[in-house]
């Protein structure tokens, strides 16, 4: 079997996990290799996502590096055995950024995003997206706009799997003053926010205009959390490219963000029957508003 060319992120991340692990026990790759029956050479290809590893050999070098957790271990053996998904379909019109922000919502067990301009992907509604795509690139092809469509409708399938994650969305209120949308539009987007919402795994807060100074965050991102939180990863989204961040200290900076952000915004959207008082000014109340003033 020949080696990959453009190993996926998720095969990168098990790399750079190997290699950190290894890196702390000082040892060569010829070295650790020798626990699981690999030549360096071998293992270097390995740490460099360009090759799998089984799973024998897997626990065999996690075991010559010392490494006690379970949950740790395990979620690494999950990494290694996750088959080709249905995003491989779409190899020939989407990014390899794309395709990666697709498996790794699949393998997230909690989500976290920050969204200043935009409805977050998983939770428009399809006009709303074919609005946006056709802002967005005014001289696409209907082909190039519906295979986009799809290829996010099937994105936001992660939600209403069986073993869904758990998400929480922080919008900012300016997202729903963009003119890229119609009204009617964004009437409908904001009701269908209002009722996914709802659902007992999904929390949605807004952030008011009035909420005073944000965090310094230029951009969007998400947090993908993982049965360990140090194999968490951030994804940030802008123009040149979507980027992936694994070290420890970005992890620790998003989270920090993240939670004061959920400090800034309004208490989150749940259902009528759980308020205690319509005077109460929350998310909610605050989607309700601009449903009216739109």
């Amino acid at each position: 079997m020949g080696l990959r060319t453009s190993p996926t992120q998720r095969q990168r991340r098990l790399g750079i996990e190997l290699r950190r692990l290894r890196d702390a026990t000082r040892m060569t790759a010829a070295e650790a290799g020798a626990y699981a029956g690999l030549s360096g050479a071998h293992l270097g290809h390995i740490e460099s996502g360009r090759t799998a590893i089984p799973e024998d050999k897997l626990r065999a070098l996690l075991t010559a590096y010392g490494c006690e957790s379970k949950t740790f271990t395990e979620a690494l053996v999950t990494w290694s055995e996750a088959p080709r998904g249905w995003w491989h379909q779409h190899r020939r019109d989407t990014t390899a950024g794309a395709r990666d922000l697709a498996e790794m919502e699949s393998m997230a067990t909690h989500l976290s995003g920050f969204e200043p301009l935009h409805l977050p992907g998983l939770l428009q509604t399809p006009e709303y997206l074919k609005a946006l795509i056709t802002a967005a690139f005014p001289n696409s092809t209907a082909k190039f706009v519906d295979r986009g469509l799809e290829f996010r409708l099937q994105r936001q399938e992660v939600l209403t799997r069986g073993s869904a994650p758990t998400y929480h969305a922080i919008i900012h209120e300016a997202a729903f003053q963009m003119h890229f949308v119609d009204t009617a539009i964004m009437r409908r987007q904001i009701v269908h926010l209002i009722d996914v919402a709802r659902l007992p795994h999904i929390t949605v807060q807004i952030v008011p205009f009035k909420s005073g100074t944000l965090p310094a965050v230029g951009t969007p991102f998400v947090i993908f959390g993982a049965a360990d939180p140090a194999l968490s990863t951030i994804y940030l989204e802008h123009d040149a490219g979507s980027v992936f961040l694994d070290d420890q200290e970005h992890l620790t900076r998003y989270a920090d963000i993240f939670d004061r952000l959920a400090t800034l915004a309004l208490p989150p959207v749940v259902p009528e029957s759980e308020r205690t008082s319509y005077e109460t000014r929350d998310s909610l109340s605050l989607l309700q508003h601009l449903l009216y003033v739109l």
